[in-house]
This record gives C-alpha cells, sequence and structure tokens, in this order.
C-alpha cells in the first residue's frame, strides 16, 4: 500500500506542475480538459493498484484512459510501459517509455527503462547514447558506467567497452571488478600482454593481496612465462605462507620442470595446513581424481584426502569427500566411518543419512542399519526411505512387529516413488508372513505384483511361503515356473519351483529340478536338503542320506535333519 502511495504522489504532482509547465497537461484555450483533476486521480490511483495486484490488463486500460485525456503525463507514459514490459509488449512498450523520457529527459529512470528496453531490441547504440546522457547528467551517475560498457560488450565493441571502464577508473579509481573485465576482454582479443599489465597495475594498488600475485601468475603461465609466473608465486608465499593457490601452481611449475619431488613437498605442506584454503585442496584433489588411472595414483589421492581431513577435522565437506573416494575405491566400511563423522558434525543433511544407510545395507551391518536409520528418522520423520531401511534391517533381524510398523509407516510416505513402493510391500509380505498374517501377507504380495508383474524376487518369496502354507498351489506352481524360466540356473529359484511340485506329490520333477539347483555349485544346505528328500520320495533312498550327509556337513543342524539322518528315513507329518 505504501508503494502505491509513493507511486501515486508522483503522478499527482506531474499534474499539479502540469497545469503551468512545459510537457504537463495543459488545456487548450478556454476548452476544459476532458477529464478533470479529481477523476483523473481516482483513475490514476486505479491503474497503479491493479498494476501492484498484478492484473496487468485492467492496469493498462486505465493508464490508456488517462493518457487519452492527458498525453503529457511523463509518470503515467512510464508506468503504462512498466506494465506492457509484465505483459511482454515490449515494442508497445518502447512507444510509451520513449514519450516519458522524451518529456522528462532529467529523470534517469526514465532514461534507464527506455535503454533496457532498446537492449531488448537489440538497438544498442540507442542504449549508448541514453546511458551517455546519463552518465553525463550527474557525477553520481558514475556508475551507470558498467551498464554502458555491458551495452559495448553485447554490440562486440570491445575497445569501446575498455574505454567505458576506463572512466569508471577515473571515476571511481582502481577496482578489481573493473580489473577483471578489462583483462577479460584483452584475453578475448587475444592481448595477453594487455592483461598482464592490468594484473601488475591491481597488484601496485594493493601489493599484499596475493590474489592478485597467483591471477598474474596464471596469465604469465598462459603465456609460457615460467620462471615469472614462479617468482610472483615465491612472492605470494613470502606475504602469505597459507596461499594454497600459489601453492598448487609452485608444484605444476616444479611438475613442469622435472622436479617431482618438490611438486609433491609442495602439495603435501598445502593438503596438510590447517590454514590453507579447503576449497582450493578439494579443487587439487579433483583434479588429481581425473589424472588416478593405475592404483598407486588412486592411493595416493586416499592419501592426500585423508591429509585433509586431518587438517580440517570439523568440516564436513572434508569427511565427505574422503568417504566418496573410499566408496568408489570400495572400501565401504572404512567410506560408512567417515560419513558417520560428517553427519557427527552436521545432522541435517538428508545426502549423508542415506549414503550411511546404503553402505550398512551394502555391508549387511543390520544392527547399525538399526540405530542409523533410527537417528535418521529423528531428523527426517517424513522419509519413506529411511523408514524403508528400518523395516528392511528389522525384518532381517527377524523382529517382524517392529518391521511392519516401519514398513507400513514408509509406505506413508513414498506414494509417488513406485520403485520405493513396490519394494516396500515387497518386505512387508516377508514381514506379514514372518507374524502369520497371511492374508496380508498375500495382500501385500499381491500388490507389489500389480505394479511389476515379473518381480522375481517378490514372484519366488510369494511362491514358496505358499508352498509351506500348501495353499493356492497352482497359483505358486505358475509363478515359480515364471520365475525359473527368466532364471534357469539360479539355485534358490530352482529349489522354490521344486518344492512347489514335492509339495504337490510332483517328486520326480522336484528331484529333477532339485538335482539341477545342486550342480550349479551354488546350492545352500537347505537346497541339499530338499534334494535329498526328493530323492528319498522317488526310492533312491542311499542317494537321499548321501545328500542329508552332504547338507549337515555344509552346516546344516536340526532336529529333523538329525533324525533323518540318525533313522535313514524321512519323517514328515
Amino acid at each position: 500500500m505504501k508503494k502505491i502511495i509513493s507511486l501515486l504522489v508522483v503522478l499527482l504532482a506531474t499534474i499539479q506542475l502540469g497545469w503551468s509547465q512545459k510537457g504537463a497537461v495543459v488545456p487548450i484555450q478556454n476548452e476544459p480538459p476532458k477529464i478533470d483533476r479529481l477523476e483523473l486521480e481516482a483513475l490514476l490511483t486505479d491503474a497503479l493498484r491493479y498494476s501492484m495486484l498484478e492484473e496487468y490488463d485492467r492496469a493498462d486500460s486505465i493508464f490508456r484512459k488517462v493518457l487519452k485525456a492527458s498525453p503529457n503525463i511523463a509518470a503515467a507514459n512510464f508506468e503504462l510501459s512498466k506494465t506492457l514490459l509484465k505483459l511482454d509488449k515490449t515494442d508497445e512498450a518502447a512507444i510509451f517509455s520513449q514519450k516519458a523520457y522524451e518529456l522528462s529527459p532529467e529523470n534517469k529512470y526514465y532514461g534507464i527503462q527506455l535503454a533496457e528496453i532498446s537492449i531488448r531490441q537489440r538497438k544498442y547504440p540507442k542504449a549508448v547514447d541514453i546511458y551517455k546522457a546519463i552518465i553525463k547528467q550527474s557525477p553520481d551517475n558514475a556508475e551507470y558506467g558498467f551498464e554502458l560498457a555491458s551495452v559495448y560488450l553485447l554490440d562486440d565493441k570491445y575497445e569501446e567497452a575498455i574505454k567505458a571502464y576506463e572512466n569508471i577508473e577515473k571515476a571511481n579509481g582502481i577496482s578489481e571488478a573493473v580489473t577483471h573485465q578489462k583483462q577479460r576482454i584483452y584475453l578475448r582479443l587475444n592481448k595477453p600482454e594487455k592483461a598482464i599489465d592490468e594484473a601488475q597495475k591491481l597488484i601496485a594498488h594493493e601489493p599484499n593481496e596475493t590474489q592478485y600475485r597467483v591471477e598474474l601468475a596464471q596469465l604469465l603461465l598462459a603465456n609460457n612465462k615460467i620462471e615469472e609466473a614462479k617468482v610472483e608465486l615465491e612472492k605470494a608465499l613470502k606475504i602469505n605462507p597459507d596461499e594454497a593457490d600459489a601453492q598448487v601452481l609452485l608444484a605444476e611449475i616444479y611438475k613442469q620442470k622435472g622436479d617431482v619431488n618438490a611438486a609433491t613437498q609442495q602439495m603435501g605442506q598445502m593438503f596438510s595446513n590447517p590454514n590453507a584454503d579447503l576449497d582450493v585442496k578439494l579443487q587439487a584433489l579433483g583434479q588429481m581424481f581425473q589424472q588416478a588411472k593405475d592404483d598407486a595414483a588412486k592411493q595416493e589421492l586416499l592419501n592426500r584426502a585423508q591429509e585433509i581431513v586431518k587438517a580440517h577435522p570439523k568440516e564436513v565437506k572434508a569427511h565427505i569427500v574422503y568417504a566418496d573416494l573410499l566408496t568408489r575405491t570400495g572400501k565401504k566400511a572404512e567410506a560408512r566411518n567417515e560419513y558417520v563423522k560428517a553427519a557427527n558434525i552436521d545432522k541435517s543433511s538428508f545426502e549423508i543419512w542415506g549414503a550411511i544407510l546404503q553402505l550398512d545395507t551394502d555391508l549387511d551391518q543390520t544392527d547399525s542399519l538399526i540405530v542409523h536409520s533410527e537417528q535418521a528418522l529423528e531428523l527426517f520423520p517424513n522419509q519413506g526411505l529411511f523408514w524403508y531401511s528400518n523395516g528392511t534391517a528389522y525384518l532381517m533381524k527377524r523382529n517382524y512387529v517392529k518391521s511392519v510398523e516401519a514398513l507400513e509407516e514408509s509406505a506413508k510416505w513414498s506414494s509417488k516413488n513406485p520403485k520405493l513402493t513396490i519394494a516396500i510391500q515387497a518386505q512387508l509380505g516377508d514381514a506379514y508372513h514372518g507374524l502369520g498374517e497371511h492374508e496380508k501377507s498375500d495382500g501385500a504380495y499381491e500388490a507389489a505384483l500389480k505394479e511389476d508383474p515379473k518381480n522375481d524376487n517378490v514372484l519366488n518369496n510369494y511362491s514358496y511361503f505358499l508352498s509351506l502354507r500348501k495353499q493356492k498351489l497352482d497359483r505358486a506352481k505358475e509363478m515359480s515356473a515364471a520365475v525359473i524360466e527368466r532364471n534357469p540356473d539360479n539355485s534358490t529359484y530352482l529349489d522354490t519351483h521344486a518344492w512347489v511340485l514335492y509339495v504337490q506329490k510332483d517328486y520326480a520333477n522336484a528331484a529333477k529340478y532339485l538335482e539341477k539347483a545342486v550342480s550349479t555349485g551354488k546350492a545352500s544346505a537347505t537346497v541339499t536338503e530338499h534334494y535329498g528328500d526328493a530323492l528319498y520320495q522317488t526310492g533312491e533312498k542311499e542317494k537321499a542320506l548321501e545328500q542329508w550327509n552332504k547338507a549337515k556337513g555344509m552346516g546344516q543342524n536340526n532336529p529333523n535333519l538329525n533324525k533323518k539322518i540318525e533313522t535313514k528315513q524321512l519323517n514328515e507329518a
């Protein structure tokens, strides 16, 4: 509301002055204006209000009505131009902006708007003339030299841009921003010596600013002036021994000269220096990563990352980068520990917790997965992925009650993630089976299969549990058959299909599939025991006993197996 009032004051002041001054509302002799002053004020108030409410079409209509009656109100022309710009009517906006500027050329804001419109229309010479006029009006307008220089650059007039920047320097003195712009232009014009001269001027202006010496050294190196660059870097390090950029460049010079030991020593000092800039270290580490091809280089990379962590033990970025590198080199346990250190410094990073839980999962460290997922959930209680990790961990521990609780919570927060939703339903099927809630278990499996009918893990588990319950055996056979058709050499899947057949008393085919499972060399003790059972049912009792003993030798130790071996008989309820 305050903004509307302030704009209205400007407009009304224009009207009040306008009854007698040049460029304002001057009625034709003895003829009253088409709209009286009070009505004009009301219209302007409405136009500004609609503009502030972003109802630009209505504002446009009212401004036009005002200007039709009184076309020489500069502020109204200006405001209408702004409104038209909001409506993406640039060419029409230019007309009213031009009118405002002609009516009040001393108003720099009118000029700036017209210049910006001219740039949109790529009328760069016109924008140049306007900015020159604005700068000429007052010494306070020298800052618009940046806009003038930008227009020259847009128009590919680099020499004129340089002159504009030089005029800024005359008005305000040497500055880093202006110097860097001039250097970029000189380099684009292939005048590196001029860019070097600019760097030297900046150093002369602030001789103790080491970063300026580093920038000069970079320019010198790019132009093969290695010894001159080395001198500047040594000066920088004399002023500030912790200048990491200087150490990196100096190491690069030593490397180019073939002095590998000096280069390594220089980089080592930089990485282990707690006062050196961390971002520079990480950037240098990134370059090393791109160049690391063999195991020795990768180990050196890890050593450097470890040095950074030791130098910056409280910096989250240091631990994350080290952890990332450890992960890439397969050192998952060490990587997980570094991520944990990072999380202890800053608990608020979702990505860090996600990495921790993934590595816990990869490492099969279920207890850690429970602890870390619960810590993550204290901070991110609405993250379905974290609830899923928690539920999965409890499922692995056979704590089915807590697993179901966590997985159901995960489902609440994961409706927009189809892949995670399928995984949740698959785990819920297993967890509900563990609780003996078979109807819910079947429902979860069916929900997963509705979204992913070829999910082999779900099909396998669902089939196997149905066979144990001796229910829906035709459905179990259909599902398990589909799985082994896609995975003909998977011993676990072969065992499931065989066991469905076994429950259906198709012992010969069960024995055939179990024989194939055992022949893969990857069969578990349970699969081997099942093979013995199937052989027994087909009358091959000696071979059955052989497989039972083999299963026992593989670590299978249950009373039922022991009894089968002892009695040489299959004892089924």
